[in-house]
C-alpha cells in the first residue's frame, strides 16, 4: 500500500532544506514518489494510507558509516589502554576476544547492536568486517531478518610489520614469504568480494606498497565487469604514532602511501592528516568518514572538520568500534559540533554536521538513501517536536544536532515501512 504523510516539518532534498509544512508520498516499492512545500495534491482513494504528520519533523534516516560491529562483544574492555592495545589488527585485544568467542555468540551480539542502531534512528551502516569470508558471512547471518541496510567491507587477514618488515600474521597458516599476497590470499580476496561490497582494509602500516597496488587492481578488475560498483576502504592517520611510523620507514605519510598505492574509495579517519594530505584527498574527490568520539576515547585527537570542508572534501561520519562507543549518531553529532566550535578556528553550522550522516554519507557508500526526494528511498524518523527535550525549536538543525536523542524519536522508517516490534 502507498503512503502519504501530511502535515509534517520537513528536511527536504540534498541541501536538507527546512520546511515547515509539508508532504511525501511513498510508492509500494518504499521509494518517495513525490514531496514538496505545502498540502499534499494528488488523488486520495482507498489504495493508499494517509498519516497526519502534524507535531512532527520527519528528517532523513541517519547512516552509520563507518562500524566494527563485531567487537560488540568486547564493550569498553581495557578502558584506560591506547590505541593498539586496545584495537590493533594483530597485537590488540580485540583480535584476542574475536578469535576466543564462539561464532553463534557473537552473532546474537552484533545483532544486537544493530537493533541499537535502528532504535537511535540509524537506516544503514557500514562495516569494515574482520574474519574473512566467514566473518562477512557471519554479519549478513545475524542481520538477515532485520531491516537495517548494510555495506559490508571485508578483508584478507594478512598484515606487514613495517618494523621488522616481515609478515607477522595472515589468514588460515598459508605459508607466506613474499612481500606480495600469495595466488591463495588473492584468491581469498576475490572470494570475499563476491559476497561483499567491497575491501575494508586495516592500514597502511599493516600492508606492503605490493599489497595495496594488489587490493586497488583486483578492485579495478571487478568493477570493470560487475554491475555493482565495489569500495574500498582503509584507516588512514588516525593517530600521530602511525603517521610517525609511516614517514619513518617509507619517507612518505600513511595517506600519501594509500592515495598513491591504493586509490581508496574512503578514508577513515584523517584525525592527524595535514595540510597535503588533506588537498591530496580533496583534489582525488575520496571521501572521508570521521568518527571523533572514538579518536577522543583513545586519545589519539580531534579531526580537522572544518579545514577539511573548506579544502573540498566530502565528510561523513560513523560511530566506530562498538568495543569503543556505543553506535549512536545523535552523540556523534553532538560530540563533533561541540569539540570542533572548541579547537578550530573556522564553525562548522550544525546543518553541515548533520548533512554527514545523511546526504554525505549516502553519496560516499553510494547508498539511495539520506536525504528526501523523489526516487530515493524512504528511509526517515519521525522526531516529536513538542519532545521536552525540543520544544519550542528555533533551529531545527541546532535542535536535531544537540538535543535529540532516541528519546525523541517516535518512529523510525526504512523502504517506505515502519520498524515495529523488533526483539533482540
Amino acid at each position: 500500500m502507498s503512503i502519504i504523510i501530511e502535515n509534517a516539518s520537513l528536511l527536504l532534498g540534498s541541501d536538507l532544506t527546512f520546511v515547515n509544512n509539508g508532504f511525501i508520498e511513498i510508492g509500494k516499492n518504499g521509494i518517495i514518489k513525490k514531496a514538496g512545500d505545502g498540502n499534499y495534491r494528488g488523488i486520495i482513494d482507498k489504495e493508499r494510507n494517509t498519516i497526519d504528520a502534524e507535531g512532527f519533523m520527519v528528517i532523513p534516516g541517519f547512516i552509520n558509516a563507518h562500524t566494527h560491529i563485531g567487537d560488540s562483544i568486547g564493550k569498553d574492555f581495557l578502558i584506560d589502554s591506547g590505541l593498539d592495545e586496545r584495537v590493533h589488527p594483530v597485537f590488540g585485544a580485540k583480535r584476542n576476544i574475536l578469535q576466543k568467542t564462539r561464532p553463534a555468540h557473537l552473532k546474537m551480539f552484533i545483532r544486537s547492536s544493530a537493533i541499537s542502531m535502528m532504535k537511535k534512528g540509524i537506516v544503514a551502516f557500514a562495516d569494515f568486517r574482520e574474519g574473512g569470508i566467514e566473518g562477512v558471512k557471519l554479519l549478513k547471518a545475524a542481520i538477515s531478518d532485520l531491516p537495517i541496510k548494510c555495506v559490508i567491507l571485508g578483508r584478507v587477514e594478512y598484515y606487514f610489520n613495517p618494523v621488522k618488515k616481515e609478515i607477522i600474521y595472515h589468514e588460515a597458516g598459508i605459508e607466506q614469504k613474499d612481500k606480495k599476497l600469495s595466488s591463495n590470499l588473492l584468491q581469498m580476496a576475490s572470494d570475499i568480494l563476491k559476497i561483499a561490497d567491497g575491501f575494508g582494509i586495516s592500514g597502511a602500516n599493516e600492508n606492503t606498497d605490493e599489497t595495496l597496488i594488489q587490493y586497488s587492481k583486483l578492485l579495478q578488475s571487478k568493477n570493470s565487469t560487475e554491475k555493482k560498483k565495489l569500495l574500498s576502504a582503509i584507516h588512514a592517520a588516525e593517530s600521530k604514532d602511525t603517521n610517525e611510523l609511516s614517514k619513518s620507514k617509507t619517507g612518505m605519510t600513511e595517506v600519501y602511501r594509500i592515495m598513491q598505492y591504493l586509490k581508496p574509495d574512503i578514508l577513515v579517519h584523517m584525525t592527524n592528516a595535514d595540510e597535503e594530505d588533506i588537498s591530496i584527498v580533496a583534489k582525488k574527490g575520496t571521501g572521508v568518514i570521521v568518527c571523533p568520539r572514538s579518536n577522543g576515547i583513545l586519545g589519539v585527537g580531534v579531526p580537522k572538520v572544518a579545514r577539511m570542508l573548506k579544502l573540498g572534501c566530502t565528510i561523513g561520519i560513523g560511530t566506530d568500534n562498538v568495543m569503543l562507543n556505543s553506535p549512536d549518531i545523535f552523540k556523534e553529532l553532538d560530540y563533533l559540533w561541540k569539540v570542533s566550535r572548541a579547537i578550530e578556528p573556522e564553525f562548522i553550522s550544525p546543518k553541515e554536521i548533520l548533512m554527514m550522516a545523511t546526504v554525505n554519507n549516502a553519496k560516499i557508500l553510494r547508498l539511495n538513501s539520506g536525504y528526501i526526494e523523489n526516487g530515493r528511498s524512504a528511509d526517515l524518523l519521525f522526531i516529536d517536536k513538542n519532545h521536552i527535550d525540543l520544544y519550542p525549536i528555533h533551529d531545527p538543525y541546532a535542535s536535531i544536532v544537540h538535543r535529540a536523542s532516541q528519546d525523541s524519536i517516535k518512529a523510525v522508517m526504512i523502504n517506505g515501512k515502519f520498524i515495529d516490534g523488533v526483539d533482540i
